[in-house]
């Protein structure tokens, strides 16, 4: 008898492997919903690959074919929508793609740029070209809508939804994992509500690279001016640059941030020449590396936050 149990003992280790989940191969379109990604899937076993990595671009991404390797045998493709990841559809065609795909922002009401800059791609399609059309024909849609955490909040959502679509035998795990991050969002907001709200409305007013942050600051009621448009495809006009120049100085404003994922040069020649000295670099597009300020969603908005309120009172 206890020759046998120390032989089915033994056997353990051996046998336990054959029970593990295999990895389920998921595509991010860019860093922060990769993010979300994990946090959705918490301890399920990914084979995860972010196409747009840490202070990427997405905007100007140009798809290799080794990407479309990538994506030819994932399970799940989780995109943006709202015209920001567009290279997307040549991607998915090249790679013969035939997985579960998750329009992260299918939810969200959108926002319109307020600037009016063509933001240089098509319109996404399905129910995120529904969504766009409810803005006005004149105005391009603004896709940063993960600035909002209550947005995410529908990001996540979205994503559990897609992941438990692809792999139902752990549909539960992904609904405890988002409702548990649902809740830390909603925690986030009401932070980063208290912490705006301290600086006077007067004062709620910040200078960065381009217009990436409207549903950030449409939340927190503070009002971002940009010298570029929702895209960095083009470059700002000197006299967009001049009036900037002119608005900074004749309303005060002392918040004039530069991005992770830009050139300075455009930035700092307007802060010379307002007479100011750009006071951080915030965290737009994409996440910082692991090792960085901004590793995560959560830590994005509050490193963003941690700068901004400080320097949009003044403080030295």
């Amino acid at each position: 008898m206890q020759r046998r149990a120390l032989l089915a003992a033994l056997s353990l280790p051996a046998i336990r492997p054959a029970f593990a989940q295999a990895a389920l191969p998921v595509v991010a379109s860019f860093s922060i919903l990769g993010d979300l990604v994990r946090q959705v899937a918490g301890e399920r076993p990914l084979a995860l690959v972010t196409l747009v990595g840490p202070d990427g671009d997405a905007h100007d991404f140009q798809p290799r074919p080794s990407d479309a390797e990538k994506l030819r045998g994932a399970a799940v493709l989780v995109r943006n929508g709202l015209g920001y990841d567009d290279w997307l559809g040549r991607l998915t065609n090249a790679a013969g793609f035939r997985g579960q795909t998750v329009t992260a922002s299918g939810g969200v009401t959108v926002r319109a740029s307020e600037g009016g800059h063509d933001h240089g791609h098509s319109h996404d399609s399905g129910a995120s070209r529904r969504r766009t059309h409810a803005v006005e024909p004149s105005r391009t849609p603004d896709p940063h809508a993960w600035g909002d955490p209550r947005n995410v909040q529908l990001y996540v959502r979205a994503i559990a939804a897609g992941l438990s679509s692809a792999d139902p035998g752990n549909a539960a795990l992904y609904a405890r994992n988002a409702s548990a991050y649902t809740a830390r969002l909603a925690a986030l907001d009401a932070e980063m509500r208290a912490a705006v709200g301290a600086v006077p409305e007067a004062r709620r007013k910040v200078v960065t690279s381009h217009d990436a942050f409207g549903y950030y600051g449409a939340a927190y009621g503070i009002r971002f001016l940009a010298p570029q448009g929702i895209s960095t495809h083009s470059e700002p006009s000197a006299s967009d640059v001049a009036a900037l120049i002119r608005q900074i100085r004749a309303e005060g404003i002392t918040a004039v941030f530069v991005e992770n994922m830009h050139a300075t040069t455009t930035l700092d020649r307007l802060a010379r020449e307002a007479g100011l000295r750009p006071r951080g670099r915030l965290y737009s597009d994409a996440l910082s590396p692991p090792d960085g300020p901004a590793p995560t969603y959560e830590a994005l908005i509050r490193h963003n936050t941690g700068l901004i309120v400080p320097a949009m009172r003044g403080d030295a």
